[in-house]
């Protein structure tokens, strides 16, 4: 098309489309007028280091080359704006410059803007509309990753790095030897925010002054400059694997309470050890159960089906996906990555509120997501946000934690004036306490809660006093005593409600005069345990980081039950592979270990 004069506007600049359409042969103008608005727009832009300035700018250096090839003329004309104008971009101040100019100059405003070519149209200017196709290009940093590459790391005058591996098991290998410049680096951050402008799954999620945090595809991609880095550096991390729930081996029990019950779960763990990937996981399972899943990202980079929405909590305030979640009410909402005080508040309202959440925070060890609320929140209402804790660790479910409020006096406490509201965690496998959080003057205090059933020097002589009392009632008697605080009795079953006594009345008076908590159980049973379970023969395989119990492969995904001495210390699920695994640095792993080497029986039994 013969076209006379063209005035560009900002849009179509930072698109780079006029110097394409004219490289096509698709316009052929005489001069192209660029009014000084445009150019202090971009500045302005560029002077907040935002790409899109340098875009603009690169445009119209390509316009200038192409202008000696195809034989036009290049002006700039109209007075720079002031800078209120340039504040007033957004709603269409330099807009309205650049239409007035083409209708002065009887010219073709050329934009990329819907609104912009509607307003001309109205006016009466004439306009051409590019409406340009968002595309899935590739990029540069594509070819820094191969199928174990979990990430890459570009730094200016050092040569490039990547992560290979999975979770927990990588190693940090230089790609090549050839050292990046600033300019290299410059110009593959410029080609993300194209890329990223241009493709359907690309998002500028944050742009500052000193970073750049953009989701492309798969790649999340972080960048930063001087002055907050004291260089240019660009990472780029991708998931390495996706993965089902059903594949990281779940027991029932643990199934059955994400499913019916778990409405504030915490996915934990360190960077990098899979928790998004189990949150992944996790949102698909919800969904496919026909429930309607959400997710809050900063950025989005969960790769999920397209019946869940992904709202950027970056491109909005907490306020409105507040009243968008409570409005739209989904069945669950996953909440990735949250970091600051305001993301564990809106994740504590929103759980008040009654909606089903997920959170994935960052956390060495189990406790300290939770130690993460405490000082946020009230620490009352904790057990009414949290009550599962689910700790990734290697890509694998760890250890998981549950919480309950009760009134109790604090483990290592002794006067029941002391009593006090107390959040206890358990053990969600065995149900045994291992935390409490309670408040002891101003602060709150978080303390391990030992239930070590070794025999202590101390609860030696504990169980000693208590046997000493009970042998009144039966010389048929064994004592256990698990922790400071709490005894357990093993009587003749017919002795039990002689000793507990009409409304417990008598217990209640032991328990006075020897100061601890007695619990009273049937000998009988105890000491038969073992006739009504079905032993298991297995092989002990112990690893650097697990310790594996191995039994016949038919009894694949069974359900079982681990004794020691006759005690019941878990009820785990055997996997496909017919194999029982325990992680090292465990409180079950010090049992069993324990046990190993103090001679006590091991028994497997189908449950």
């Amino acid at each position: 098309m013969k076209i006379d004069k063209i005035v560009p506007d900002t849009s179509i600049l930072i698109e780079g489309i006029l110097s394409k359409r004219i490289e096509d042969k698709k316009y052929k103008p005489t001069l192209i007028l660029i009014h000084e608005a445009v150019v202090g727009e971009l500045e302005n832009q560029a002077n907040k280091k935002r790409e899109i300035g340098n875009l603009g700018f690169g445009e119209i250096t390509k316009l200038k080359e192409l202008s000696k090839k195809h034989k036009f003329e290049i002006k700039f004309t109209g007075d720079r704006p002031h800078p209120s104008v340039i504040k007033g971009a957004r709603v269409g101040e330099v807009d309205a410059i650049i239409r007035k100019l083409a209708e002065e100059e009887g010219a073709y405003l050329f934009t990329a803007d819907k609104v912009q070519a509607k307003v001309a149209e109205v006016k009466g200017i004439n306009v051409i509309l590019e409406v340009f196709e968002l595309e899935e290009k590739p990029f540069v940093l594509e070819k820094f990753f191969d199928n174990k590459t979990m990430s890459v790391h570009l730094r200016e005058n050092v040569a490039p790095f990547a992560k290979k591996g999975k979770p927990g098991e990588w190693d940090f290998v230089k790609i090549n030897k050839e050292l990046l410049l600033r300019e290299e680096i410059e110009a593959i951050h410029g080609e993300l925010i194209e890329v990223a402008s241009k493709r359907t799954d690309g998002f500028i999620e944050i742009e500052r002054k000193g970073s750049t945090i953009l989701q492309i595809g798969k790649y999340r991609i972080v960048v930063t400059r001087p002055p907050l880095s004291d260089g240019w550096e660009i990472t780029a991390v991708r998931p390495v694997k996706t993965l089902e729930l059903k594949d990281y081996g779940l027991s029932d029990k643990l199934m059955k309470r994400v499913s019916e019950q778990a409405e504030g779960v915490l996915i934990a763990g360190s960077p990098g050890m899979g928790k998004s990937t189990f949150a992944q996981g996790l949102a698909s399972y919800y969904a496919s159960t026909g429930k309607i899943v959400k997710t809050i990202e900063a950025p989005r980079d969960l790769h999920l089906g397209d019946n869940i929405t992904q709202y950027a909590i970056s491109r909005g305030s907490s306020q409105e996906i507040q009243d968008i979640l409570l409005l739209s009410r989904p069945d669950y909402t996953l909440f990735d990555e949250m970091r600051n005080t305001y993301d564990f508040k809106l994740f504590a309202d929103m759980r008040l509120a009654g909606i089903g959440l997920a959170g994935v925070v960052h956390a060495t060890n189990p406790i300290d997501a939770i130690q993460r609320f405490v000082g946020r929140i009230e620490l009352g209402v904790i057990p009414h946000v949290i009550d599962t804790v689910i700790f990734i660790k290697n890509g694998e479910v760890f250890k998981i934690l549950s919480l309950q409020m009760i009134v109790k006096v604090p483990s290592g406490m002794t006067e029941a004036d002391l009593a006090r509201p107390v959040v206890v965690v358990n053990d969600f496998d065995t149900n045994q306490p291992e935390f409490e959080l309670y408040s002891y003057g101003e602060e709150t205090v978080v303390i391990p809660v030992s239930e070590n059933k070794t025999s202590s020097p101390k609860a030696k002589l504990a169980a000693q006093a208590i046997t000493d009392y009970f042998q009144k009632y039966s010389r048929e008697i064994q004592v256990e005593v698990p922790s400071e605080d709490r005894a357990i009795v093993y009587v003749p079953e017919r002795m039990i409600s002689k000793i507990i006594g009409k409304s417990g009345k008598n217990i209640e008076k032991i328990e006075r005069s020897l100061g601890i908590s007695i619990d009273v159980r049937d000998l009988v049973e105890e000491q038969t345990f073992q006739k009504k379970v079905q032993p298991l023969e297995f092989e002990y395989k112990p690893t650097k980081n697990k310790l594996i119990f191995e039994v016949s492969q038919k009894y694949a995904n069974r359900d079982l039950d681990l004794f020691i001495g006759g005690e019941l210390l878990m009820s785990p699920k055997l996997g496909k592979d017919a194999k029982l695994k325990i992680s090292r640095n465990t409180d079950v792993c010090d049992e069993v270990l324990y046990a190993l080497k103090s001679g006590r029986e091991i028994i497997l039994a189908l449950k």
